[in-house]
């Protein structure tokens, strides 16, 4: 464990943590390994590594810390390269008035800080932390460093093999040359890396200096390892020749798509190119089509709101509008209704800006605004087919609305979203873009607003109360946490040290029942339709988390973040 047994095993007997005996029998188990004797006592469970260090780190003046959920920023991971950390075995953790702290596993190896502090030409202080959580460190921030250095290497010596580990699994339709074969190498790495750390986009910025990737996963952006500058502008071509862009268009906003083949899985990417005053910003939406066949309890229902979405979505007629920013997951939801709802004696529309997923046995109708087919004339043309079911993508303007709430009046089921931030605001949005006040109390059946909360990870979910800090942030809602053990995720390798992996739902259902009707042929603001709501048993968003809260869904942090403007 460390490089000095003798030592550790002399401070060991001082503090009655071991026995003589107990030091003869682990010698006798060390033929034919390579472990020490402090490793067997651990092994043996005799001492623990975490008391251990704790011990040493005392011994030294050195402070002991937890590695379990530390973000280190990407300019503090910089300071040390990737074959620095691993050789040395230390983590960069922060830097303050020109002294930069870092973990290490072993406090008498005094040497190594030596070395750090030779090589980096400034102060290195070193903290104790767990050999595991420091090799976790490793994985989680240089993993990606590794692969990239490797790349850079091939490229700059030109010795790009066919088979880049992992690229050979991306199958993209192109008929490139072999000189282009390491640009197209890279740009595949950073989708296959994308692919693996479960990312929703990809977002690669040119900045004054450096060529900025990052990966959104379960809903936050984190910075990875970067390709040089130069090749900026290589990088950037390849993806416009994938997606079908112009490449001399360097001067406006383009739209386009890819299509590739990760590991026989089929995954769309909607790619979006804006001009920057460093060069085009890309972002890379990936839709993977097996996240269609979610069904509702995946979304994160309980029981009881999923038997009311169900009844909601099998009337024969109205509207249902979900309600919820951009990436709240509207689109997901409306598709899981149309599964649900897609039965052979059923004519299913949709209308859609793009269609994001192709779903078998719906008919879909893009909109294309260049040529006149807008939502509204789109909207027109499909409910001539007599469908049973129309999706609207988005209402966005007081045609489309209109259109929407009198196709609902004759006998039609529409779903639609709304950008709003609570359910009953939707009747608000919907009033003041110009539908009649007649028209939306007769015609919505229900809004529901949601957002996406991560969920913890089950690998190393573990209890824990919650201090009275975080219980004052509830508010009222705080009474229901006494005294009650909440769940946490600690941190671990599966879901690279942040405690969290996928995401789910959480919902605000509003109901319009007859009094809702009355109140807005009165044209009642959103906080009386709200009131009202609440007073008959509606739960808000935050109501709902802390539902998911107690199941050990989620956790406090998670819902505090993504309802920080939700009414207590």
């Amino acid at each position: 464990m460390t490089s000095n047994d003798d030592y550790v095993l002399e401070v060991l007997q001082e503090h009655n943590m071991v026995t003589p005996e107990q030091i003869e029998d682990a010698r006798s188990s060390l033929m034919g390994n390579n472990l020490s004797v402090v490793d067997i006592l651990i092994q043996n469970n005799v001492i623990t590594e975490q008391d251990t260090l704790a011990l040493l780190a005392s011994q030294f003046g050195m402070e002991m810390v937890s590695l379990e959920g530390f973000d280190i920023p990407v300019e503090i991971r910089d300071l040390i390269p990737a074959d620095t950390a691993r050789r040395f075995r230390v983590v960069p953790l922060y830097r303050n008035e020109g002294t930069l702290t870092v973990a290490v596993s072993d406090p008498l190896d005094v040497d190594n800080l030596d070395s750090l502090r030779y090589m980096l030409k400034y102060e290195v202080e070193g903290v104790v932390a767990l050999n595991s959580e420091i090799q976790a460190c490793l994985e989680k921030y240089y993993a990606a460093d590794d692969a990239m250095d490797t790349m850079m290497d091939q490229l700059t010596e030109g010795t790009v093999d066919v088979a880049v580990s992992g690229t050979e699994d991306i199958v993209a339709g192109d008929d490139a040359s072999d000189t282009d074969a390491p640009i197209i190498k890279l740009v595949s790495l950073i989708i296959l890396e994308a692919y693996r750390h479960r990312s929703s986009d990809i977002h690669l910025e040119p900045l004054e200096k450096r060529f900025r990737v990052r990966y959104r996963i379960d809903g936050v952006l984190h910075e990875v390892d970067s390709p040089p500058k130069r090749l900026q502008s290589a990088i950037v071509s390849r993806i416009k020749i994938m997606s079908n862009m112009k490449i001399s268009e360097k001067r406006t906003p383009q739209d386009g798509r890819i299509q590739v083949n990760i590991k026989g899985r089929e995954l769309d990417l909607r790619v979006s190119t804006v001009p920057t005053n460093h060069g085009e910003s890309i972002v890379m939406r990936i839709l993977d089509k097996q996240n269609l066949a979610l069904g509702l309890p995946k979304l994160g229902f309980f029981s009881d709101d999923q038997q009311t979405f169900e009844i909601l979505i099998q009337q024969p007629d109205g509207i249902l509008l979900v309600t919820g920013p951009t990436g709240s997951g509207k689109t997901t939801t409306l598709y899981a209704c149309l599964n649900y709802v897609n039965h052979p004696d059923r004519k299913i529309i949709t209308v859609e800006d793009p269609v994001e997923y192709q779903l078998s046995g719906i008919n879909q109708v893009p909109v294309r605004t260049d040529i006149g087919m807008t939502f509204a004339a789109a909207l027109r043309a499909i409910l001539r087919q007599a469908p049973n079911i129309v999706m609207i993508g988005e209402i966005r303007d007081v045609e489309t609305a209109q259109i929407a709430t009198e196709a609902s009046l004759t006998g039609h089921l529409v779903f639609s979203t709304l950008h709003t931030n609570d359910a009953p605001s939707a009747i608000t949005r919907l009033l003041d873009i110009g539908v009649k006040p007649f028209l939306v109390a007769s015609s919505l059946r229900a809004a529901m607003a949601q957002r996406l909360v991560r969920c913890i990870c089950d690998s190393c979910k573990e209890t824990y109360t919650p201090e009275p800090s975080e219980l004052r942030l509830l508010g009222a809602a705080a009474k229901d946490f006494g005294g009650v053990d909440l769940y946490r995720g600690r941190g671990c390798n599966k879901c690279s040290l942040t405690g969290y992996s996928g995401r789910k739902g959480i919902f605000e259902i509003f109901l319009v029942d007859d009094a809702i009707q009355q109140m807005i042929f009165d044209k009642q603001p959103a906080s009386h339709l709200r009131a009202y709501a609440r007073e008959n048993g509606m739960r808000t968003l935050r109501e709902d988390g802390l539902r998911k809260v107690i199941a050990g869904v989620t956790s406090i942090q998670e819902i505090l973040r993504v309802t920080m403007g939700d009414e207590n």
